[in-house]
Order: C-alpha cells, then sequence, then structure tokens
C-alpha cells in the first residue's frame, strides 16, 4: 500500500476505533438504540451533504440512487442499531472484537460476488492469524446468558452488514465524491430509521454526557470516518479496506478499560499481537513505506553515505579518510560507490 494509504488506513481505524466507547456511554446514559442510530446519522448527513452542496458534487448522484439505498441500508441503517442495542447488553470491547470478523465475512461473500477481492496466499494467512486473535482477545467467556448472547448475535449481524457495505460501493460508487455519497447513503438511512426512532423514543431525558455522546459520534465518526473510508476503499479495495476491524479492537479495549473499568480476557495480549500480525498480512504483509523511509533516516544518520559516479574500465582509490574512520574504496566494475 502507498503511504497515503497507509494514513488513511491509521485515521479510519482511530475513528472508528472510538465509537463503541461513545456507543456506550450514549446507552448507559438513557439514550435508546433507534435514536442513538437515526441521531448520529441525521448529523453526518447534514454535514456532509453540506460540504457536498458546497463543491457543487450533487449532480454527480444522479443515476445512483438504488445503490447508495443500498449502501445506506445495508452499512447504516442495519448495523447502527444493531450494535446499539448489543451493547445494552456485553461491553464496548467485546462489540469491537466481533466486529473484527469483518475482512472475514468480505472473503466469505467475495467467493459469491467479487472473485477479485477474495483471499489468497499471505492475506488468507493474515485473515486467519485475525481470527485466532480475536478468539484469543474475546477468552474463554461463553457464559449461558441469553441476554449477553443475543447482544454478541446482534453485533455479529450488523459485522455482517458492515461487510457487505464496502463491496457494493466499491462496485457502485467509488468514482463519485465521497462527500456526496456518503452524505446521501446516510440521508437515506436517517429516513429509513425515523420511524424506530420515533418508536424507540426514551422514556426520560437522556444525561448530558449521554446526548455530547451522540454528537461526537454524528460528527467524528460518522461524517468524517465516512468520508475517509470512502477514499480508502477507492484506494486498497474493500477487503483490505475493511481489515481496519482488526486495528479497532486495540483502541476500543484500550478505551474501555481506561474509561469504563472493563476487563478483557486473560488473553488479551496475545490477542491483540495476532491481530496486529493478522492486519499487517491482510495488507500484502509489506512495511509501510513511511517506516521504511524513517528507518533509512536512522541508518543514514548513523553513517556518511556519499554516492560518486566513476570510470568502471579504472579502479580508483580514494586517500581521503571518512570522518568517522570509516576508510573510503571504489572498485573497478563499479559505477555508484558508498562512503
Amino acid at each position: 500500500m502507498s503511504t497515503r494509504a497507509w494514513m488513511l488506513f491509521a485515521a479510519v481505524s482511530t475513528l472508528w476505533g472510538i465509537p463503541y466507547l461513545f456507543i456506550k456511554i450514549a446507552v448507559n446514559g438513557g439514550v435508546t438504540p433507534g435514536v442513538l442510530a437515526w441521531g448520529r446519522i441525521t448529523l453526518g448527513a447534514l454535514v456532509l451533504l453540506g460540504l457536498a452542496r458546497q463543491a457543487g458534487s450533487l449532480r454527480s448522484l444522479r443515476g445512483r440512487w438504488r445503490w447508495l439505498a443500498l449502501y445506506g441500508i445495508v452499512e447504516v441503517s442495519i448495523p447502527f442499531p444493531l450494535i446499539a442495542a448489543g451493547e445494552q447488553h456485553i461491553s464496548s470491547s467485546l462489540a469491537a472484537i466481533i466486529i473484527a470478523t469483518v475482512p472475514l465475512i468480505v472473503a466469505v461473500l467475495a467467493l459469491r460476488f467479487d472473485p477479485a477481492e477474495s483471499a489468497s496466499g499471505t492475506r488468507l494467512v493474515g485473515l486467519c492469524t485475525g481470527l485466532l486473535g480475536v478468539i484469543v482477545l474475546v477468552g474463554v467467556d461463553a457464559s449461558g446468558d441469553v441476554k449477553t448472547l443475543l447482544g454478541a448475535g446482534a453485533v455479529l449481524l450488523a459485522a455482517v452488514g458492515y461487510a457487505a457495505g464496502p463491496m457494493v460501493f466499491k462496485r457502485h460508487l467509488a468514482d463519485l465524491d465521497p462527500r456526496a455519497t456518503m452524505g446521501a447513503s446516510l440521508a437515506i438511512a436517517a429516513v429509513v430509521l425515523a420511524p424506530v426512532a420515533v418508536l424507540d423514543a426514551p422514556a426520560r431525558t437522556p444525561s448530558a454526557g449521554a446526548l455530547g455522546a451522540v454528537v461526537v459520534l454524528g460528527l467524528v465518526c460518522t461524517a468524517l470516518a465516512f468520508s475517509l473510508m470512502a477514499v480508502l476503499i477507492a484506494e486498497i479495495g474493500p477487503a483490505r479496506a475493511v481489515v481496519i476491524t482488526y486495528i479497532n479492537p486495540i483502541i476500543a479495549v484500550a478505551l474501555g478499560v481506561t474509561i469504563l473499568g472493563e476487563q478483557p480476557g486473560a488473553g488479551a495480549g496475545a490477542g491483540l499481537l495476532l491481530i496486529l500480525a493478522g492486519s499487517w498480512l491482510s495488507t500484502d504483509g509489506r512495511v509501510p513505506p513511511g517506516l521504511t523511509a524513517m528507518l533509512e533516516r536512522v541508518r543514514r544518520h548513523k553513517g556518511t553515505r556519499v554516492e560518486r559516479v566513476i570510470d568502471p574500465a579504472v579502479g580508483v582509490h580514494d586517500p581521503r579518510s571518512c570522518s568517522r574512520g570509516i576508510s573510503v574504496h571504489f572498485c573497478p566494475g563499479s559505477t555508484r560507490v558508498d562512503i
């Protein structure tokens, strides 16, 4: 992946690692799942549609409305309330961990809908490694509590929507302005969820902290995150883009532990390492270009590097000594030499 892709990957991973904390704060503060989902979606839609209108890119959506509707429903209308409902019964950490199954679901769906995105070789090893990390991170905590199982099931169903959405986006919407695409999709999702929000209205006024969490979810974790995710999908494809769900649990677990006092299972450390390894392998197992450049600068800082062009027919010996005490030799047959 390019440096730009790695920067987008890091940004989206962070922005979609923190929603689980704010969702937990919101539902614990009295915001119902339907209202929470509708509120954050509506805020995000208003911001993005305003930006798209200012940029004059809304006209580009003509002829794409059915795909915008499909994307908005499977990526937003279904997953958002399901995750909020699930977090009424499970921790924010566990919710993020379950969502980490998205790349695996993409690989399964690709067998039928997008063979070009199917995983094989190193990427398949990475996906399996990441899944193993998810299992280890969850730990052996399968209690027989029905509510916990239902909450986990709701989040897992949301993961299916998160897997299908990027595939729709790649095939039918990737060439459009992300602000217009995401704004319109969120607006459609908000219309779909409006009746749910009315029926699921809270019995009492939510706390100020809960309402503040909805605002953060709408502006930062929806408007900004969806725009960057659209660019990322267009840059590297949906299969690699959704690998952010392997990084999300790391951020979600850290926030859950430090802020909410959640306690992950004993295998959390090993699970996190496996998730990182799986994420790396799933994105082709290459070192990020930015990291490579940084390491190169460090290497050069430790020793002086000088490059000269010489006649390959003549051997040259430069009697000068390096400032660091390293002798300099130019050998016949070489056109580039290092000091």
